[in-house]
């Protein structure tokens, strides 16, 4: 039986990663108690104690725990921002090719991927590596996300009864979608250029929905800048290619007048599980990329339970949906 310590579990995230692991027979869940989470020696000995540590924490607190570890046969999968560029660690997405699957396998350092950059990275990484979208291009993206990945602060701030309350033909500012990060500088946007191997920072604008968890990455494309010709079908076809047999990343066939909600895109058909969905949309000229997630998911504390299991040669599924 393996054991496992999650640092953080009070946070949103070590929450639902608690939740999924408390299913299963083959783990045990090292608890702390409530008085000791910050205590240093306790933590310490809870991190060296386990087969895998999850991080759950802030970036400052995550690089701190990181370093607690001396034991080396734990393996220590961090949540936050902390170390998804660092080059000793290794980038939790196995869907980017085989040859990360076997990192991750054989790694005791895992940066879980952040959730704007796992629906940017699926969408845009496949074309990269077919040599479609070079390199050199500038990548201009927007997403929009359910107010969960703000933590409890933001959760609080949404579901505030007053919050809520609106008369028919009111416009409150608490329910309209809110772009955010607006200096354009958003904290994913190191881990997009370098997984997807880009020359330039994409140009990336997140936008906060009024509902609770659920996001759509969209990324255009411009006829115009790829290497050859191809329309939408052509596109569907070389991240279909590169998805192939995928366990959780599914494409979706190419429709030429998509009627998704109403007409509408639904960025919460993948919330409460681990699957990631990517359409092609647009035409000749102009196409846009555009992948699904829950980002408490595929976003979040599914994907680091993906990694989990890969890291300790188990099925990826297992306790994932």
């Amino acid at each position: 039986m393996f054991k496992i310590f999650v640092d953080g579990e009070a946070g949103t995230t070590g929450l639902q990663i608690y939740e999924r692991l408390a299913k299963r027979t083959d783990v045990e869940v090292l608890r702390i108690a409530p008085e000791l989470r910050k205590d240093t020696a306790e933590r310490k000995r809870l991190i060296n104690e386990s087969d895998v540590t999850f991080l759950c924490l802030p970036d400052a607190a995550a690089i701190e725990s990181a370093a607690l570890c001396d034991n080396p046969n734990t393996c220590v999968i961090d949540a936050s921002t902390a170390h998804r560029v660092n080059p000793a660690w290794t980038y939790g997405m196995p869907e980017l090719s085989a040859a990360q699957r076997e990192a991750i396998s054989k790694s005791k350092r895992i940066a879980n991927p952040g959730c704007h950059a796992s629906g940017f990275i699926l969408g845009v990484y496949p074309l990269v590596a077919a040599g479609i979208l070079p390199k050199n291009t500038n990548v201009s993206a927007y997403s929009i996300t359910g107010y969960s990945g703000g933590g409890k602060k933001l959760i609080a701030e949404y579901e505030e009864a007053a919050a809520m309350e609106h008369k028919a033909g009111e416009s409150k500012a608490i329910m309209a979608p809110a772009p955010y990060a607006l200096a354009l500088a958003h904290k994913h946007l190191p881990e997009m250029k370098k997984y997807c191997e880009l020359e330039n920072t994409p140009f990336f604008n997140p936008v906060l929905g009024p509902y609770y968890k659920g996001m759509a990455v969209t990324v255009s494309i411009f006829a115009n800048t790829l290497t050859k010709k191809l329309n939408p079908e052509g596109l569907t076809e070389i991240l279909a290619k590169h998805y192939e047999g995928s366990r959780f990343v599914k494409v979706m066939p190419y429709e030429a007048a998509p009627v998704l909600f109403n007409g509408r895109l639904d960025p919460t058909v993948c919330n409460d599980t681990n699957n990631a969905r990517i359409q092609v949309f647009g035409n000749e000229n102009v196409m846009q990329v555009t992948t699904i997630i829950d980002n408490l998911g595929k976003g979040a504390s599914g994907a680091a339970i993906q990694n989990m299991n890969i890291a300790l040669g188990l099925d990826e599924s297992i306790s994932l949906v």
